[in-house]
């Protein structure tokens, strides 16, 4: 299949890669590390994310040359989806670029529901920064350091740092590799890790307030309300990882953070209603991709995540994942 995508590729005019909403390190390293190569072999892309990129992936150099105008889909004629189970996941755009004549999927998640005209889901990848290196290799392209520093942070986020179960010996082999290439794994660790705003901290402790557990202890779950983001002067991007304290709690298998969306707002009878995007994380006891796939969602067994419907409140997600914990753990 890989070799169908590549032949593609060899025909096409100009290339659309988008990845999704909101996007993570993998999301953004694969993103950048694909357009590039593509570049080096004279092709024309345009690479896309609905979504501002967070300030901790900005010092990858080439983040700049991602664009946010859904108009830049005009005269495509392939597209390429990383990263997502389905391709409304890259946000408003997505009807628009269902019509561009050529879809490729590219995607490590279990629950990918098959869209596209050609796709390749493997879930035995450790990220989809693992699957773009293949390609890169199969197109016979040389990693650049920016390639490098790209692929380096799609797997080392999406293993969090080679302490995920999805962690293979692809993930240690392939960071050999972009190492002696120059990427300096402490300088990255820095960047993604080291440094936090005070808000991000004020917002932390807000969120740790918040902390909900279930009566048998197993389920653990924190709630971020635009409030909270008001109150601390932060956005989305401050988020990132809060949810690891509520998973770390000892005795706790599943792990929940519900956010109000503060850029989604969605008219309901009348009113605006902010959207609430759920993540859950498991120590892998608890397969929570199935758990997003029943409310619309998707993931993998230990990461997973869903927006709640248009109608449901906070404090009605807040009941329903509440009840979980009698399901998965019944007396």
């Amino acid at each position: 299949m890989m070799d169908q995508i590549v032949q593609h590729l060899k025909s096409s005019g100009h290339v659309f890669i988008a990845t999704h909403v909101e996007p993570d390190g993998d999301a953004i390293g694969s993103l950048l590390a694909l357009g590039l190569a593509f570049e080096s072999r004279g092709i024309k892309v345009t690479m896309y994310n609905e979504s501002p990129i967070p300030a901790v992936y900005r010092f990858l150099s080439s983040v700049n040359r991602i664009v946010h105008d859904a108009a830049v889909v005009i005269d495509c004629d392939t597209a390429i989806i990383l990263d997502c189970g389905n391709i409304h996941r890259i946000g408003r755009v997505a009807e628009k670029v269902s019509q561009i004549p050529f879809v490729i999927n590219i995607d490590h998640h279990i629950t990918n529901n098959g869209f596209g005209q050609l796709k390749y889901v493997d879930t035995s990848a450790c990220a989809t920064a693992e699957i773009i290196y293949r390609l890169i290799k199969l197109m016979d392209v040389t990693i650049t350091g920016e390639m490098a520093a790209s692929i380096y942070t799609g797997i080392m986020t999406d293993t969090s740092s080679f302490r995920f179960s999805n962690t293979n010996q692809a993930a240690f082999s392939i960071c050999e590799e972009m190492i002696a290439l120059g990427v300096k794994p402490n300088d990255i660790a820095k960047r993604v890790y080291g440094t936090y705003s005070l808000g991000r901290i004020k917002l932390l402790n807000l969120a740790l307030d918040s902390i909900e557990i279930s009566a048998n202890g197993k389920l653990s779950m924190m709630t971020l309300t635009r409030e909270m983001m008001d109150e601390t002067e932060t956005s989305s991007e401050d988020t990132d990882g809060l949810i690891n304290y509520a998973r770390n709690i000892e005795g706790v298998e599943v792990a929940v953070l519900i956010q109000e969306n503060q850029n989604g707002y969605k008219k309901i009878r009348g009113s605006k209603r902010s959207t609430i995007n759920v993540s859950l994380r498991s120590d892998g006891a608890v397969d929570v991709s199935r758990i997003a796939a029943s409310f619309g969602g998707g993931g993998h067994i230990s990461a997973a995540g869903f927006t709640a419907n248009a109608d449901t409140t906070l404090l009605g997600i807040k009941k329903k994942i509440l009840g979980l914990a009698e399901q998965l753990w019944p007396r």
